[in-house]
């Protein structure tokens, strides 16, 4: 499993406070919304990484937003 970028996180933290398929379903809803490529890519990146892990992997990541 790759680890997520602090971009990727970011995104995340957008999406925070739920859990891994409410989230994947979330970002799912925004992309058709996303005007920019680069964040639309981000978003896809992110799906693929959730939809990748399980549960409990999900729940050992720290959704922190770097500044």
């Amino acid at each position: 499993m790759d680890k997520f970028t602090v971009e990727e996180i970011n995104l995340m933290c957008v999406f925070g406070g739920q859990d891994r398929m409410g989230m994947v379903v979330d970002i799912k809803n925004v992309i058709p919304h996303i005007q920019d490529s680069d964040m639309v890519e981000l978003a896809e990146q992110v799906l693929e990484k959730l939809e990748a892990m399980s549960d409990e992997e999900f729940a050992q990541v720290t959704l922190e937003a770097a500044e």
